[in-house]
């Protein structure tokens, strides 16, 4: 297909910051055209400049949904990066536990989950060492903004690619079934994860309370304004002893001078 010219480049780029507040910087022309091409064939037009042209021009109904979809990055796996997961078991959980009444439910917000995951990965994590709390003490909500990955997220349905970023060999055999050249995560770890779509960059869904916020590798994508805004939301929902993840590239330095980083060995936390 032709590359897209610069006029073309920048409708999108303003499309995507205006729909889900994520910025694409002016040398990502590239990402933008191999993102846009699928889609292209996909949905039947012959080039990009079609496509294009029917944004423009809003004559195909869901188009703008799409686009800004095929643009967004799901890039993910299971325990990424792993250090915040043995923060989350040794000390965030325990320390959290010893804090609340008995029969107290701790909840839970894995933000920007793409296919599932980092939440899945909480899920097998606290059914492994937490027996106690998954037995109706713990709340797990999972949120993007796609409903297409959301939807893929429910399967519970990996490759075996997927399977083998991150997944210990062990958590394998006891979660998973296979399903042809797939893998499936049982029920009783699917159960444990709500999944709701939202965009982070407008109006949240109705959340309660939360004793964990992972908000990871998410922040990188947006503007200066879009990322103080989303912090301060998330200081109105986090419990005053709750604990914010965020990605290794990651802080809340300059942007919400309210959180409090707090070094746990490897994994830098935020209260």
């Amino acid at each position: 297909m032709n590359a897209l010219n610069l006029n073309d480049i920048n409708y999108i780029r303003e499309l995507v910051r205006r729909h889900s507040a994520i910025v694409l910087e002016p040398d990502k022309a590239y990402l933008i055209e191999t993102r846009l091409a699928p889609l292209a064939q996909q949905t039947g037009f012959a080039s990009l400049q079609e496509l294009i042209a029917a944004l423009r021009s809003n004559r195909v109904q869901g188009l703008l949904a799409q686009v800004v979809e095929a643009i967004t990055t799901h890039e993910t796996s299971f325990f990424r990066d792993l250090h915040p997961f043995e923060t989350l078991k040794t000390q965030v959980l325990p320390e959290l536990i010893a804090r609340r009444q008995p029969g107290q439910t701790l909840t839970m917000w894995c933000a920007a989950c793409s296919s599932g995951q980092e939440p899945f990965s909480v899920a097998m994590l606290l059914h492994e060492h937490f027996p106690s709390l998954v037995r109706g003490r713990l709340r797990i909500i999972a949120t993007d903004l796609s409903n297409t990955i959301l939807s893929r997220a429910r399967e519970g349905l990996y490759s075996q690619i997927e399977i083998n970023r991150g997944l210990p060999a062990a958590l394998l055999t006891r979660h998973f079934d296979k399903q042809g050249l797939r893998w499936r995560l049982k029920p009783d770890i699917r159960r444990m994860v709500e999944f709701q779509q939202s965009n982070l960059a407008e109006a949240w869904p109705p959340l309660p309370p939360m004793d964990i916020v992972f908000m990871r590798n998410v922040l990188i994508y947006f503007g200066l304004e879009t990322k103080k805004s989303i912090l301060a939301r998330i200081r109105g929902i986090l419990k005053p002893d709750g604990y914010l993840f965020l990605g290794t590239s990651e802080t809340t330095l300059n942007l919400d001078a309210a959180f409090e980083p707090i070094p746990m060995g490897k994994t830098l936390c935020y209260k």
